[in-house]
């Protein structure tokens, strides 16, 4: 009998409300065992319990069965992260598990970077192994700007973070990814770049990159990324205190923004 069969089940909920999709997935360990996503326009509270009672219900498991739970803290829709947040930390204290936060940009990075691989391997032109590949998601933050990070590919695990999340003008980060391609060694530098996410807005900054070949994937966030990102942090102990575990804004809300202006 291995350690795997004697070790007790780590099974965790995973939850992100920051994009369009609730997207939620049940983890059995590092594997995913049940997920569901769910298109709502960014009107996710009125369907997230519902949602997740129901994703254990299909797996035939209860909140006392779950051991940790991992949720998505944004960057992305304001009223959209507090949802998961809110729901994720209340959930914890309920079933008195550990919660793990974990970014919606680096989920989106990962799953878009999979998609897009499959698209090619669906046309016969996979990418030749070795190839350095670099990862930025966008999720469109109006008036130019996106939210944005950087990812370096890292065959089946987890990208490589380069560059933290952050609200960025689209053109001005197109341009800082040109330098940053300037100033890498040959070595390092990427053949292709991926742009992952709400991509059709700013497809025309992208495409200003020359010298390297640029992927656009159109592509909505799921579960299953995820709980992945979120299973690998509790499996290894990790975890966020629960009373200080906030989104990742970036920045402040448009109507905190303008009562500021005001005083």
């Amino acid at each position: 009998m291995n350690d795997e069969e004697v070790r007790p089940r780590q099974r965790f909920l995973a939850l992100d409300t920051a994009t369009a999709v609730m997207a939620a997935a049940l983890m059995e360990g590092g594997k995913v065992t049940g997920e569901v996503n769910v298109r709502g326009e960014r009107n996710h509270s009125v369907h997230v319990i519902t949602e997740l009672e129901g994703l254990l219900s299909d797996a035939g498991v209860s909140g006392r069965d779950i051991t940790g739970l991992a949720v998505g803290v944004g960057p992305g829709s304001y009223t959209g992260v507090r949802i998961a947040v809110t729901a994720a930390k209340t959930l914890a204290w309920a079933w008195k598990v550990p919660v793990a936060g974990v970014s919606t940009l680096h989920a989106l990075a990962w799953g878009g970077w999979a998609q897009g691989r499959s698209k090619l391997a669906d046309k016969q032109a996979t990418l030749q192994d070795g190839v350095n590949q670099w990862i930025i998601p966008v999720l469109d933050a109006r008036r130019g700007q996106v939210y944005t990070g950087l990812f370096a590919a890292n065959g089946e695990e987890a990208p490589v973070r380069l560059e933290p999340d952050g609200i960025r003008l689209m053109t001005s980060w197109v341009e800082e990814l040109a330098q940053r391609l300037a100033n890498t060694d040959e070595s390092t530098r990427p053949e292709v770049l991926w742009f992952v996410g709400e991509t059709e807005l700013h497809a025309q900054a992208a495409a200003g990159l020359t010298k390297v070949l640029v992927q656009a994937v159109p592509y909505e966030l799921e579960g299953c990324w995820v709980g992945r990102l979120g299973a690998e942090r509790l499996l290894n102990g990790e975890q966020d205190e629960l009373h200080t575990l906030v989104p990742n804004y970036t920045q402040l809300a448009e109507a905190e923004a303008n009562l500021l202006r005001q005083r």
